[in-house]
């Protein structure tokens, strides 16, 4: 994408809280500030973003502010239900605010992109000569919204949640890889669901996505919604500089990567920006990766132990036993790790993000999904495009170490690492000039000057 220097037309972006959502958004708001678009973020003012980060953007607030009790309860679905209640009409001070400072018609808004979870966010321009929306799933892929449908349709299967039984029209996948949440009812899903799929106000959808690994899913969607379409994935290779994250990176493990002798054998483990689990689970990963003897990389995220500063939950012992065979850190620079050519497989919690950016890198994945659509996203990883493994039983020493044997050992990983390969060669043809996402995304410009 070539940049532009002169300024067109004023586009709001209203990116999700969390780093998962925020992220992809601003990517897409550096893309399409190189292509001439003004850019405003209207963010929240939990996991706000830097706005040095970004000086070329400008920020307002939503002045909501009741994440912290919210988010301590572990339920985000009724998270999104209270956000968007209550940000909705905070959300069009903002709009009207922005709109008193406009000065011609040059700096008029275009369109208003929202991430799918902010759904307050379509029908808030007062405006209604300019009002266009886009709705962007930063992180869902959309054979996640595909897997939504039954509960919206309150199918009588859905007692079944939790088995291994095929979803009749969604193979491959089962009843317990649809994405809900293990907190809040059937029913507090189902109404989730049913506002991230109405898209009655939206001119168009983006997607963080790539054509040739959803094509029936993009299909049906299509015929679902009667819009406009435009998978523009992987949105990091669009905008590979751009730093959005919400914690400090911890560098030195690319330092220590550069020590290690050879070439694809470091597992890298990261549970993502959420994601929590207790002492014991955490002994058994810690010990489970000791006894392999297999060097890894692990994110010890503040707080992924429950109440826990840092690593003061390890089992007595471990860094003794793993002496420099391994690096544990707060947070990692992931992008960078994952194109280190001493990164061999990835250990993840299957968010979109993650599975996104290792994907492109072509690195194999051990799955340990947790909930929503890293459920489905790890399915798809592990038995349609067959570049990683699902770790399904109980996370236990063994079950650890016989899952990183038959990724990084066993005559089964060498296929799964050689699928690896193949798919980021398809998706570097992608992102290149004439590729798929490379002429969705010249299409989405495009589309969004002609509103």
């Amino acid at each position: 994408m070539k940049k532009q220097g002169k300024r067109s037309n004023r586009l709001v972006l209203v990116p999700g809280s969390f780093q998962g959502h925020l992220n992809p958004m601003l990517q897409l708001g550096t893309i399409l500030y190189s292509q001439g678009f003004s850019i405003t973020v209207a963010h929240t003012k939990f996991n706000s973003p830097n706005p040095s980060n970004h000086p070329d953007f400008n920020f307002l607030t939503i002045s909501y502010a009741a994440y912290d009790s919210e988010l301590s309860s572990g339920n985000i679905l009724a998270l999104i239900l209270r956000l968007n209640v209550n940000c909705k009409a905070l959300f069009q001070e903002c709009l009207a605010r922005l709109t008193e400072k406009q000065n011609s018609d040059e700096e008029k808004i275009s369109c208003i992109i929202y991430d799918e979870l902010m759904y307050f966010s379509s029908g808030g321009y007062r405006d209604e000569a300019s009002e266009h929306y886009l709705a962007h799933g930063g992180i869902t892929a959309f054979i996640s919204r595909d897997a939504t449908v039954p509960t919206s349709e309150g199918n009588n299967f859905l007692q079944g949640l939790g088995s291994k039984d095929l979803v009749p029209g969604f193979y491959p996948l089962r009843l317990k890889d649809l994405p809900f949440s293990k907190f809040g009812s059937l029913e507090t899903m189902t109404q989730v669901v049913k506002e991230l799929r109405n898209t009655r106000k939206s001119s168009a959808i983006i997607y963080n996505t790539i054509d040739f690994l959803e094509q029936s899913s993009l299909a049906r969607t299509l015929q679902q919604c009667h819009l406009p379409l435009f998978s523009i994935g992987p949105l990091h290779k669009f905008a590979p500089a751009l730093s959005t994250i919400l914690f400090d990176e911890d560098i030195s493990c690319m330092r220590w990567l550069d020590e290690q002798t050879n070439d694809n054998k470091i597992i890298y483990v990261s549970l993502g920006s959420i994601t929590q689990i207790d002492e014991n689970e955490l002994a058994e990963m810690a010990w489970g990766l000791a006894n392999k003897e297999s060097p890894f990389l692990w994110v010890v995220r503040s707080g992924s132990v429950r109440g826990s500063e840092w690593i003061e939950s390890l089992p007595e012992g471990f860094e003794e036993a793993i002496g420099q065979r391994g690096c544990i850190v707060k947070w990692a620079p992931q992008k960078k790790v994952l194109a280190h050519a001493k990164v061999g497989g990835f250990w993840s919690h299957c968010g979109w993000n993650s599975t996104m950016e290792s994907i492109s890198e072509g690195v194999p994945i051990i799955c340990r999904q947790n909930s929503g659509d890293q459920r489905v996203n790890g399915r798809y990883i592990s038995n349609v495009w067959r570049v990683g493994l699902e770790m399904e039983n109980e996370l236990n020493r063994r079950e650890v170490e016989r899952v990183v044997r038959r990724l990084m050992v066993d005559k089964e990983g060498l296929e799964i690492r050689q699928n690896a390969k193949e798919l980021k060669e398809k998706i570097q043809l992608c992102v290149r000039e004439d590729g798929s996402s490379y002429n969705s995304l010249n299409e989405l410009v495009k589309f969004i000057k002609s509103l």
